[in-house]
């Protein structure tokens, strides 16, 4: 038994104290990153294509272009420790960059299109040393007239140690330059460099998003330069501990719209723009876009706002929206940090093309069009949730994440986890009639546990020796990352660190002072450090299981596996956590006291972990199972609704981790038939999408089909009924969601009137495609009913829909929706479908694999298609993107046999060469997840086909 457990006081600080034992919010979208691999060799480090050396301005003001000049051929450098690591050492601090750049918006003689530029960095040496590394990855050099790749200047008296050797070394995506003498402590210098790149469709660096607008191709020049990519636009100390000043000069065409970090300080009809220069910061949050866009502005406490847009999205009003939350949400945080924002405006720009959802650059935060333009004609309700808490996600980054800090990757939880809360009060404030707190429980909670839940699992922070190569620091942009931690901030840690870096346990220190400050009483002998390593030190998470019958409660590490337990890794904590315990017997809320009297028994039922304040799980003896169970059947408002989509979670993955067995916790969802709230519903059938995952390919399905059919039937009638014939919208925001729920779990189910009803709405439309009939709440579970319902002529006419659809909201429902198909033929030219970028857009590629891979019917296409195209996909969309893991992980989550396992590790012995970047962690996962899943069919496929066939 586990010491260390207590009742939560609801006091403010403690919330903050164990907020990491709890969960926030996720932005499954959002924060994915690209490393890609250019297709093109052209301007690569290593070609002997020509360089264009970028424009200079002269003194008097004119722009002169210059020649096509000589490429640098880098030498082959001999090994050495230094340019061989991938972190940069500690002798050199960067102070200010100017930089000048020329993005060609139309291609040149080669077919390419490509950017110029012209930079240079003021640094410091902080140690004495002959060498110094910056990073440049993709870049081609003009030597400058002492046959280097840069010039070097000292800015003070001491002599400027001249050049010995310069060379690029590719696989550290260092530029190196060996030096003749050393560079003195305390002296600043300067490096200039001249130089070119790809403005590629590769979706990070400085690259190109392309679209059409009146029949015209426009091209945008825009960034994306989190985690490791500013240096693939300009080299650069390109770490997050490297804060410096930015001066930035953009070259464009007369009729283009810039658009910077900072404000404009100088402008003319003609290129160049000039912009103020930045606050002190990190290379990654830098971002800087030329685009023919429009835009709406508005002022709040003298902070301008803009949104950006295509013009026609603007002249439409789809900006309106997050033009009006940004101002209320930026006043929330201001007051919730009590810290004033940090400049003096707030851009949001939205791009066709972006790899992640949205990316807290400062000042000008670039989103998906799905992720910032909203159409009330054509956004559904949770289009709209989304707008909500990604604008509120990305500026709570402004403050924690921008204006302080992390110091390395490894600590990436500390930016991404504490936005991913603080997203839900951000959009919670900008549209409080949504109650959207609670969704934190389905949109984190249960999403991270999945992962936290494996014994490939990994812990909030890394060690920073850990965390080198870029694709090991794309892994880290994952689930744990960004849901597995809750707390607040306060004024005096952003204060104290602002325009600085730190680690976590600057963190602690701050909460361990607003403890003393309030009084605030901790579990004896314990610290903010001691409580707080505990969960951020050491991967998973505990179950805590209440025994009624004799008061004992324990703690064990959760595994969805047992026998995993063997591969877990040491901890320093033995896997113990202090775990904060809120609870309510037989409904009524239990005096707040320290558990250790351990006043649990009885013949009441017990309720632990009230309104999932703690990030754990419960699990109690049988008869109090039972007893819960009775409650859910004879009076289940008595519990509240977090807790019972919780009990719903806790029993399926309990059952799966084999605490309890697998008939109880399918008798959690034999009340539905009388529950009308979304979140138990939703929980119940996240739950049973494994159950078809693993029984769809198997005589169990048609009984699982015929007991859900069942049960949702009189959720289905009763939308019917509140909703006067499917006429009109239900009232409550989570009400619309369930009203979803209802539409595709009776459709899918097999229900004759709800197949009618959707299979019309869509006839209707292809009738007439000018006059859409399905309201945007309903359109994907509508598109994709039908098209399952249908053959060629509704999949041909929903292709047609999304070629021509103008709106990115419509298209995303669209493009989901033809995945539902049940025509192999069509499956699979959809699949070829997604490596032409004039069809798919690359951002959109791996979603949509993933897409065809949820139907059982694409499920081996999308597998195969993927094993047989593996070096194409990665060497195309990026080594280091995020969604590679999203890939792995849902093209391969249906697997259940032993020759699917042997298929997934001869795929990963036959792609090591090749590689699988932030995808590599994936396969393990895959690996462990498909042994456990083939053990678990065969224990429970017998009791899953008898429950399935009893009657509640």
């Amino acid at each position: 038994m586990g010491g260390g457990f207590y009742i939560s006081k609801f006091v403010g600080v403690v919330g903050i104290v164990f907020g990491a034992g709890a969960v926030a919010t996720v932005i499954a979208l959002a924060v994915v990153y690209s490393q890609e691999v250019a297709k093109n060799e052209a301007v690569s480090p290593t070609n002997g294509g020509s360089t264009v050396k970028p424009p200079v301005t002269t003194p008097g003001g004119s722009t002169v272009v210059p020649q096509v000049t000589t490429p640098v051929i880098p030498t082959t450098a001999p090994s050495n420790e230094a340019w061989d690591k991938y972190r940069l050492p500690d002798t050199l601090k960067p102070e200010h960059y100017n930089l000048t750049l020329w993005p060609r918006l139309t291609v040149n003689a080669q077919g390419l299109y490509i950017f110029t530029g012209k930079s240079y960095v003021v640094f410091q040496c902080v140690k004495e040393t002959d060498l110094i590394l910056i990073h440049s990855n993709k870049l081609n050099y003009t030597k400058w007239g002492d046959d280097h790749l840069a010039k070097l200047s000292a800015l003070g008296s001491t002599p400027v140690p001249t050049i010995k050797k310069s060379w690029l070394q590719p696989t550290t995506q260092f530029l190196v330059l060996e030096l003749n003498g050393k560079l003195a402590v305390g002296e600043s210098y300067q490096l200039d460099t001249v130089f070119v790149g790809e403005l590629a469709d590769d979706l990070g660096g400085f690259y190109r998003s392309v679209y059409l607008e009146e029949g015209e191709e426009k091209v945008v020049a825009t960034t994306q330069m989190q985690p490791t990519d500013a240096r693939k636009a300009f080299p650069c100390f390109d770490e997050p501990a490297m804060k410096a000043i930015f001066h930035i000069t953009l070259l464009h065409p007369p009729t283009t719209v810039k658009c910077c970090i900072m404000i404009l300080n100088k402008t003319s009809s003609y290129c160049p723009t000039s912009f103020d220069e930045t606050k002190k910061m990190s290379t990654y949050l830098l971002a800087f876009i030329v685009s023919d866009y429009d835009y709406i502005n508005s002022t709040s406490d003298n902070v301008l706002i803009r949104i950006y847009a295509r013009k026609k999205a603007i002249a439409d009003g789809q900006g309106e929206y997050a033009l009006n939350k940004t101002g209320p949400i930026l006043k929330f945080f201001e007051k919730y940090y009590n810290a004033t924002y940090p400049l003096p405006k707030s851009d949001q720009i939205a791009l066709p093309d972006f790899n992640a959802g949205a990316m807290e650059n400062w000042g000008l935060i670039t989103y998906r069009e799905t992720a910032l333009l909203y159409d009330p004609n054509m956004s559904s309700n949770s289009n709209k949730e989304r707008i909500a808490t990604i604008i509120a996600h990305e500026l709570a980054h402004m403050w924690f994440g921008n204006l302080v800090t992390l110091r390395w990757w490894n600590d990436l939880w500390l930016n991404e986890g504490f936005a991913s809360y603080v997203e839900y009060l951000g959009a919670n404030e900008a549209e409080p009639d949504w109650n959207i707190k609670d969704l934190i429980v389905l949109g984190d909670v249960h999403r991270v546990f999945a992962v936290d839940a494996l014994a490939s699992s990994h812990p909030l922070s890394s060690k920073e020796e850990d965390i080198q190569k870029p694709e090991q620091i794309s892994e880290l942009f994952d689930a744990i990352s960004y849901s597995k931690v809750r707390s607040s901030i306060f004024s005096t840690y952003l204060n104290t660190f602002a325009y600085d870096n730190t680690v976590y346990t600057d963190l602690w220190d701050h909460l361990q002072m607003a403890v003393n400050s309030t009084g605030t009483s901790l579990p004896t002998g314990q610290t903010v450090h001691s409580i707080m390593n505990r969960w951020v030190l050491q991967m998973g998470f505990p179950v805590v299981t209440i025994n009624t019958a004799t008061g004992m409660i324990n703690q064990q590490h959760f595994l969805l596996d047992p026998a995993t337990a063997g591969s877990v890794p040491p901890s320093d904590f033995s896997y113990v956590w202090i775990v904060p315990i809120r609870w309510m017997k037989t409904g009524l809320l239990q005096k707040q006291t320290w558990l250790e009297d351990k006043t649990v028994t009885g013949e009441s039922w017990i309720l632990a972990n009230l309104n999932v304040s703690g990030y754990y799980r419960v699990n109690y003896d049988n008869a109090n199972w039972e007893r819960l169970l009775n409650v859910l059947s004879s009076h289940h408002e008595s519990i509240p609704v977090i807790n019972r989509a919780q009990l719903v979670d806790d029993a399926f993955n309990l059952a799966r981790a084999k605490y309890i067995n697998t008939t109880l916790a399918l008798r959690t969802t034999k009340y539905l038939r009388r529950e009308r709230e979304y979140m138990p519903w939703e929980s119940a059938l996240d739950n049973l999408d494994f159950f078809y995952l693993m029984f769809d390919r198997s005589e169990v399905y048609g009984d699982m089909q015929a007991y859900l059919k069942y049960q949702v039937e009189p959720l289905f009638k009763h939308f019917e009924n509140i909703t006067r014939n499917w006429t009109d919208v239900p009232n409550g925001h989570t009400d619309q969601y369930n009203q979803v729920n209802a539409i595709r779990v009776a459709c899918s189910t097999g229900m004759e009137e709800c197949q009618t009803l959707t299979k019309g709405w869509y006839s209707q439309w292809m009738k007439d495609s000018a006059k859409n009939p399905i309201h945007p709440n309903l359109r994907t579970t509508v598109y994709c009913s039908a098209i399952a319902a249908g053959g060629a002529a509704e999949w041909e006419f929903g292709w047609t829909q999304f070629k021509a659809a103008t709106i990115a909201i419509e298209a995303d429902k669209l493009r989901f929706a033809l995945a539902c198909t049940k025509q192999p033929w069509l499956l699979n030219k959809y699949l070829e479908y997604t490596l032409d970028a004039t069809k798919i857009r690359k951002q959109d590629a791996t979603s949509t694999i993933v897409y065809i891979a949820s139907n059982v019917v694409g499920q081996s296409l999308a597998w195969d298609f993927m094993r047989d195209r593996w070096s194409y996909i990665f060497t195309q969309y990026g080594g280091g993107s995020f969604s590679f893991s999203n890939l792995i992980n849902g093209v391969t989550k249906r697997f259940s046999t032993e020759f699917e396992l042997k298929q997934l590790k001869q795929f990963q012995a036959d792609n090591s060469e090749v590689g699988f970047g932030s995808g590599t962690l994936a396969v393990s996962q895959s690996i462990e997840r498909t042994t456990a899943n083939i053990k678990w069919v065969a224990e429970n496929k017998k009791s899953v086909q008898e429950c399935k066939n009893s009657k509640p």
